[in-house]
């Protein structure tokens, strides 16, 4: 299934006003699902629930909220992700920048890193990768 980006972008738009309740003109690219649209856990049920009905997609909870990597004592050192765990959360979320992390990577803070701009890229390569 082939989508244009804009297309991707206006329902991912249309799911996070859905589950966020936040206003079209919030849901910016670079706006932050937690830091500015205030995303808690439970929303992120509702969104990759939308996503998957809305892109016809399977999206396994691990792609998006990578929590063995973030809690696996191989990757950590003082709350901070390791160079093998970075390594780890590149492979896994190749969607996301994850630029500003990986110069600061506490694992307390990596809630805050998805973007609207990020989850149109991770819909956009599972389009890709089932077409």
């Amino acid at each position: 299934m082939s989508i244009a980006r804009q297309d991707i972008h206006n329902k991912v738009r249309d799911i996070l006003v859905d589950a966020l309740g936040a206003d079209d003109d919030e849901i910016t690219p670079d706006a932050t699902l937690v830091g500015d649209l205030g995303a808690e856990s439970i929303d992120f049920l509702d969104i990759v629930y939308n996503l998957e009905k809305t892109f016809d997609v399977e999206v396994p909870r691990s792609e998006l909220i990578p929590d063995d990597i973030l809690t696996n004592t191989e990757f950590l050192e003082d709350g901070r992700l390791n160079a093998t765990g970075l390594e780890k959360l590149r492979q896994r979320m190749q969607f996301a920048d994850l630029t500003k992390f990986e110069s600061n990577p506490v694992v307390a803070d990596f809630a805050s890193l998805l973007t609207v701009n990020d989850m149109c890229s991770f819909v956009d390569g599972k389009l890709k990768k089932a077409a």
